[in-house]
């Protein structure tokens, strides 16, 4: 999708209703339908926030930017993602700490960035965490220039995101899973699995109408 033609249809996807977790359960390992939300309470969870940062390319095609984690000691280390991270006790809202984390994390100021949509919260059990994805938008191609905690850089076009084809399954194995299958978005050799692809499910069920 182009991102003049993106720009058009911005007014519409601001007031469209969320496919919230059912739409988000549609990329969902078996073992998280287990958890209800009593449970989640429960734990006490951690507050962190995301941003899908959506913007023209070299090609004027709308993208959005995806990162892998640099390899470290923890839940998530190598994982792919959106920017974004904990939320800080000087944070005002959830859509700053949104903004400040992709500052932080790939030197994008929040004055570049205009938030357009809050979506549902997701819950990451591995780590505890309730984390809420917000949409924004840049006016132009950005110059990012990442930070310790990011390895790689991804750029995924809209167009991939709604094509039907790189919705896969793959077997995983990480520190907390051994050899599960769960479902997945494939972006050339990138997987995207857990919360991020929840999230991305949603987002491409709002766009999905605007195909041509």
């Amino acid at each position: 999708m182009k991102f003049k033609d993106f720009l058009t249809i911005i007014s519409t996807i601001k007031l469209k209703h969320l496919g919230g977790l059912d739409t988000q359960l549609k990329m969902t390992p078996i073992e998280r339908l287990q958890l209800d939300l009593s449970k989640i309470i429960a734990k006490n969870p951690k507050e962190a926030a995301v941003l899908m940062l959506m913007y023209p390319n070299k090609h004027q095609e709308t993208c959005f930017l995806l990162t892998k984690r640099a390899n470290y000691k923890g839940t998530h280390s190598a994982q792919i993602s959106f920017p974004g991270g904990k939320k800080d006790l000087k944070d005002t809202s959830f859509s700053e700490t949104a903004l400040r984390e992709t500052f932080e994390e790939v030197n994008v100021s929040a004055t570049e960035i205009n938030i357009i949509k809050n979506l549902t919260k997701t819950y990451i059990s591995p780590s505890n965490f309730w984390v809420y994805p917000f949409i924004g938008i840049m006016h132009k191609t950005p110059t990012f220039k990442k930070n310790y905690e990011v390895a790689s850089l991804i750029e995924v076009t809209l167009q991939q995101l709604l094509d039907t084809k790189n919705v896969s399954s793959v077997c995983i194995k990480t520190s907390y899973m051994n050899n599960v299958e769960v479902p997945c978005f494939k972006f050339g050799d990138h997987i995207v699995w857990g919360a991020t692809a929840m999230i991305l499910n949603e987002v491409k069920e709002l766009f999905l109408e605007f195909i041509k």
